[in-house]
Formats: structure tokens, sequence, C-alpha cells
């Protein structure tokens, strides 16, 4: 599941997740397009945001 599709799947908009995270709603964007990986200090913050573990941040999608 991409990060895109869990963001979704929580019912969060990506300015949601910008503002939960302390960023831009740009970076999320970037992030979801795989133009950019969040800071590794957040990757905690962002799984637990997700309902997720870190490592299913990086899983790829198998479809």
């Amino acid at each position: 599941m991409t990060l895109k599709q869990r963001r979704v799947e929580r019912g969060l908009t990506q300015q949601q997740v910008a503002d939960a995270m302390g960023t831009g709603r740009t970076a999320v964007a970037m992030w979801e397009a795989g133009a950019s990986m969040p800071p590794a200090a957040k990757l905690p913050e962002l799984a637990k945001l997700l309902g997720c573990t870190v490592d299913e941040l990086f899983e790829k999608d198998s479809a």
C-alpha cells in the first residue's frame, strides 16, 4: 500500500498530514510522488498517524 493509499484510507488530506507533521502540503505531495522522503526522525510519527509501522511505509505497492 502506498503512502497516498494509507493517507486516503485514514480519511486524511495532504494538508492534515502536513499540519500533524509540522511541514508543508507540498512536502507531503513530494513524499507521495516519491520525489523526496520524510525526515528519518519523523518516520515513527508518520507511521503512527497513518496506522502502520515504519517498515510498512516503505513497502512497494504490489498491484
